[in-house]
């Protein structure tokens, strides 16, 4: 029996078996089969959610945050709001009332050590000043130890510095471009935004160098992959696959111990330089400073990435059929002909995925800059870790890693528009 039937009109709609229109009982079943699929993959995108995009976000949150000044001094926030921090005078007596029982709260809870630490940021000294006054302060009587003004700048001359109150006043709000702004080698101050000095602007040089850098390091790799790959591809299989248990012979190696004998090669009394001054090419005066600088740098991290590159275009050269070269050249053409206008052409899916695949690598390494980059081959991934993990700069971390992640992005949108991302290819 079927179990579509049609009612008694003649232009009654289609029913189900169970007398429902038949476009509603085929809503329902799609509906049904959305939410089995989407019960099959929720663990995954839990997962994804959890691990990735929560992260990314909080990154996002902390480059901007900057509740602690507001939540720790609400009051003095409050009373320097009519304070001119352009006048060249100190906040009335107000102002100092205000910040002694903000402070006195704050050091009951002891977050005044946390406040110094955020303002010290942008003004260093500050931290100390919150330090040193904490231990006074908690001991006054604020309805008998006024006024207040005199007594802050008795603990520490610091409070009867301009800059410090500016600082404050500056950095109250609970979301500030501050830290966006220091990733950039610009300050906020209060005569708005403007330059850092000079002897202060290290971010973008950073920012520059890792990005010459990690085009150098793609260069590097294609260059040396690209024949490597043709090579594998086009071998017989069994010394294809001799030559691929060396490609892949770097994965097994830890990244330590081949970043440590690339500092032993390096060095001024390093293999290379002992070489180099046995066959007589370097006098043993002049050895080669090749380690703690970009090109110790650009050399070790070519050789840590080059498999990345090799694969994806092994795996596209692998695809490519020998007898169009046998064509080309039976039609009259020679090898470099045949190879620059028929296989080249179709290797570029793979020149273009391993080049993303190794730029994308290389702009956010850290290990190997950090033990053979010394002071000049450092990349902005180093400097991120420092402020998370050793001046626990979170504001400022987040801030360069939120630049970093654009950056990448503008990249793969402009490489998406000029080459398009769907030739590229894996295999």
């Amino acid at each position: 029996m079927s179990d579509i039937t049609r009612n008694d009109g003649p232009t009654g709609p289609m029913l189900a078996a169970d007398g429902t229109p038949l476009k509603r009982s085929l809503a329902r079943s799609l509906r049904r089969q959305k939410l089995r699929a989407l019960m099959l993959i929720a663990p995954l995108l839990v997962f994804v959610l959890v691990t990735f995009i929560a992260p990314i976000a909080d990154m996002l949150f902390r480059s901007v945050e900057n509740q602690i000044v507001s939540e720790t001094l609400p009051e003095t926030v409050l009373a320097l709001r009519d304070w001119d921090a352009k006048a060249g005078s100190l906040p009335e007596e107000p102002v100092f009332a205000a910040l002694a029982a903000d402070l006195q709260a704050a050091v009951a809870a002891k977050t005044h050590t946390r406040l110094g630490s955020r303002l010290n940021y942008e003004n260093s000294g500050i931290s100390s000043l919150f330090r040193k006054s904490g231990r006074d302060v908690g001991k006054w009587d604020m309805t008998t130890d006024g006024p207040f003004r005199e007594k802050f700048i008795e603990i520490d001359k610091g409070w009867g510095d301009i800059g410090v109150w500016q600082t404050i006043k500056t950095y109250s709000p609970r979301y500030t471009p501050g830290y966006f702004l220091n990733a950039v080698d610009l300050a906020k101050g209060v005569d708005g935004i403007e330059a850092r000095a000079a002897n202060e602007r290290i971010y973008i040089t950073l920012f520059l160098r890792t990005l010459w850098m990690s085009l150098t390091i793609t260069a590097s790799c294609l260059i040396l992959g690209y024949p490597v790959a043709w090579l594998l591809a086009n071998l017989r299989a069994s010394s294809a696959n001799v030559l691929m248990i060396l490609v892949l012979l770097p994965f097994w190696t830890s990244l330590l111990v081949r970043t440590s004998a690339w500092k032993v090669l390096l060095q001024q009394q390093g293999v290379i330089n002992d070489l180099l001054v046995w066959i007589g090419l370097v006098g043993d005066a002049n050895r080669l400073v090749m380690i703690n600088n970009q090109f110790g740098t650009i050399l070790a991290m070519t050789h840590v990435l080059l498999p990345f590159m090799i694969l994806p275009l092994y795996s596209v050269m692998k695809t490519i059929p020998p007898s169009y070269l046998r064509a080309a050249k039976s039609l009259g053409a020679t090898d470099w002909t045949a190879f620059w206008r028929v296989y080249f052409p179709q290797s570029v899916p793979g020149i273009g995925a391993g080049s993303i695949l190794v730029f994308i690598i290389a702009i956010g390494y850290y290990i190997t800059p950090e033990l053979v980059g010394g002071t000049k081959g450092v990349f902005i991934s180093n400097r991120i870790a420092f402020h998370i993990s050793s001046s626990l700069n979170w504001g400022l971390g987040a801030a360069l890693g939120a630049i970093l992640l654009v950056a990448v992005l503008l990249l793969y949108w402009a490489y998406d528009k000029i080459v398009g991302i769907d030739n590229v290819k894996l295999g």
